[in-house]
């Protein structure tokens, strides 16, 4: 029972993580353009990442999926991470590290999830669309 919890609480810590930026890159809002102009890829980066947290949101939310919506995030994470370490710096327009701090929160979060899943890959194969 604590175990099962403890997941629910993992991946509950990264849906909210990673559906909170959604309003700031759906809306356009000033620190996300700074951020995806800085990479030289706004808007088709900000809206296409946005998208991509969505649909891994649902699918570590979903017990089957939660394997495919962890390695999703922990892809869009290494990501983020990547572009605070040898672009954006760690603080960006004075966030404190904030977003680089959440970023590493659901990387950690993904990758337990991962980890934890690892033997459900037999599962995902047999996904039927």
């Amino acid at each position: 029972m604590k175990t099962n919890t403890l997941i629910w609480i993992i991946k509950l810590t990264a849906v909210v993580i990673l559906l909170q930026t959604l309003f700031f890159k759906f809306t356009g809002a000033e620190e996300s353009i700074y951020i995806f102009e800085t990479l030289g890829i706004e808007p088709f980066g900000r809206i296409s990442s946005g998208v991509v947290e969505l649909i891994a949101s649902i699918l570590i939310l979903i017990p089957r999926t939660t394997l495919l919506g962890a390695l999703l995030a922990l892809g869009t994470m290494v990501g983020a991470i990547v572009s605070h370490l040898f672009v954006l710096g760690i603080e960006v327009k004075n966030d404190g590290g904030l977003l680089f701090i959440l970023a590493s929160i659901t990387l950690v979060c993904s990758i337990y999830l991962i980890v934890i899943n690892k033997s459900k890959v037999p599962d995902l194969l047999k996904l039927k669309i």
